[in-house]
């Protein structure tokens, strides 16, 4: 009998829907949630073995015995019907993640989708609300420590405010901020990053909250306002069509080494931090604002990266440099890996065509110094 069961299981997950995981879409996934009749991979299962056997009963696809019940319970649901009741009401904007995303978004999707059953019942979806405040712990612009503090977003807006400050110590419009989740950086589970551009700088936050439930709401509110912004500005575009728009994880992060303008100068180990068109480098992961910023163009400008460096420039470790109109850096990566993984992010940013908005991000960072640099490049050093 437990033969059997196992063949039959075994059939099951092959079903198209069912060879990949129901909730980051993994392939060929070997535990199930027999009771709500989902396979998943490994690491959903943990999480849905988190929610308790109240919510969630979870077993291995080869390594326990199945009953008839249980298999007929499978047979009777799989991911495809699982998905249509509890995702039937799924707001566009809410990020549904795909494995190696961070742990804190895919638990709360696990725990939206079938603890809180957010998309079965609309009016648990409070992030879709135009106006919602609360406290998290924000990071000071000088130093490590984390404080309480009041945000809030309205009227398209997000503010914090300093404190026991009646009056707004930022105003942010929504449409300028992208939002991503930084666990592993700022070393807290529900670490998040807001960026923003600010008089002709980027401007970095970092805030996190005890709940992840919380952190995500935040995350997931500011996607909301950002797609009916664009919803407006576009309106005979679908809404499908502007979710990537909506918040980007930076194609690429970590370490490396940077010369200065002149072939004698010195390497200095900076941050960087890719951000879309934006390549960044500060002093530390957590620096308030970058100490240069480099406007990446479209290949056909110009615009190029290649492994090694200029003739002239000194070498270190594993270099490679990045080609502008006006200026060539030269930087270097710990490892032959890393640098293959740099090269390859900044490769991808040159091929994709620019957009409007690209064009308008690099008049905004040159601004801050006017007449020193060409609308190709900000850099501070």
């Amino acid at each position: 009998m437990g033969d059997r069961n196992g063949r039959r299981i075994s059939d099951l997950v092959k079903k198209s829907g069912n060879n990949q995981c129901a909730d980051c879409g993994y392939d060929n996934p070997e535990w199930a949630s027999f009771n709500i009749g989902v396979f998943v991979c490994t690491t959903c299962a943990t999480w849905h073995r988190s929610l308790g056997t109240h919510v969630s009963k979870v077993k291995s696809l080869k390594l326990d015995r199945w009953d008839d019940e249980q298999v007929e319970g499978m047979e009777l649901n799989g991911n495809v019907k699982a998905k249509e009741k509890y995702e039937a009401h799924r707001p566009a904007c809410y990020r549904v993640p795909r494995h190696g995303d961070p742990q804190v978004l895919l638990e709360q999707w696990i725990r939206a989708k079938y603890e809180r059953e957010e998309f079965i019942h609309v009016d648990k979806q409070t992030y879709v609300r135009n106006h919602i405040e609360g406290i998290l712990m924000k990071k000071t612009s000088n130093d490590n420590k984390y404080y309480p503090r009041k945000f809030e977003i309205a009227d398209s807006v997000l503010k914090y405010y300093g404190h026991n400050s009646k009056e707004p110590k930022a105003s942010i419009p929504i449409a300028n901020v992208n939002v991503c989740l930084a666990p592993i950086k700022m070393k807290h589970d529900t670490g998040m990053q807001l960026t923003y551009l600010s008089d002709g700088s980027t401007r970095h936050i970092y805030v996190y909250h005890e709940s992840g439930e919380t952190i995500i709401h935040w995350y997931n509110a500011i996607r909301n306002i950002k797609l009916n912004l664009l919803m407006v500005a576009y309106p005979s575009v679908s809404a499908e069509e502007v979710i990537p728009y909506l918040t980007n994880d930076f194609a690429a992060e970590g370490w490396l080494s940077k010369t200065g303008p002149r072939e004698g100068d010195a390497y200095r180990k900076r941050w960087f931090t890719l951000d879309d068109r934006k390549l960044m480098y500060h002093d530390s992961p957590l620096d308030a604002y970058p100490k240069g910023e480099i406007f990446l163009g479209h290949k056909d400008n110009n615009y190029s990266v290649k492994e090694g460096v200029p003739r002239g420039h000194k070498e270190q470790d594993f270099p490679f440099s990045v080609y502008t109109p006006t200026r060539t850096f030269v930087l270097s990566a710990p490892t032959s890996e890393e640098r293959s993984r740099w090269v390859a992010a900044v490769e991808a940013v040159l091929e994709r065509p620019l957009r409007p908005q690209d064009n308008q991000m690099a008049v905004n960072l040159v601004r801050k110094r006017p007449g020193k640099f060409s609308l190709d490049i900000f850099s501070i050093g």
